[in-house]
């Protein structure tokens, strides 16, 4: 398997996969969400704020994974990771937590502070992301699920409380997603 870093000739192929990742493991309505989130975050967020890795298996992408800038009330830098998708029938084989685990190395290289993600703390706690409550790093949105809202500091500091909200990119910026 080959992991590279997302550029835009890969666009509609991943926007599909994501499509039919979604489609198979939630339900179509989900997939054309996912997908439609995808589309936009790939169109409308500056090159600088996103980052994104793609698993190649004999010729056909099998994970990717997306980072995208958040801004948070402190001097850090901070990336959120979100979506990840991993192909139905590659599920379970680890693509997903080797993805993440290059994706934070990648990261760790370009001096960024803190990774959030928000989601199952049971997966991602396997790949260092912690619970962290909102009265440390509010999220951009009013959660609902506030056990997933997770962290990870990528320089080995505590992460310490931030005083104000967050900001996501446009793509996210929607409470639907939260």
């Amino acid at each position: 398997m080959k992991l590279s870093q997302f550029d835009s000739s890969y666009s509609a192929e991943i926007i599909e996969f994501y499509t039919k990742v979604f489609s198979s493991s939630e339900n179509e309505e989900e997939g054309k969400i996912i997908g439609n989130l995808v589309s936009n975050l790939i169109e409308t967020t500056e090159q600088q704020d996103l980052i994104g890795f793609v698993a190649i298996s004999s010729n056909e992408v099998v994970g990717c994974i997306f980072f995208s800038r958040l801004i948070v009330s402190s001097k850090k830098v901070a990336f959120m990771l979100s979506p990840v998708a991993v192909a139905t029938c590659e599920q379970g084989k680890g693509i997903g937590q080797q993805l993440i685990n290059h994706g934070l190395s990648y990261l760790k290289t370009k001096n960024i502070d803190l990774v959030f993600t928000y989601g199952d703390p049971n997966y991602y706690s396997k790949v260092g992301f912690n619970p962290i409550s909102e009265s440390i790093v509010s999220a951009p949105f009013k959660l609902s699920q506030p056990e997933g809202w997770l962290a990870q500091s990528l320089n080995d500091s505590i992460i310490n409380s931030m005083q104000g909200s967050s900001q996501c990119v446009e793509a996210f910026n929607d409470q639907a997603y939260w």
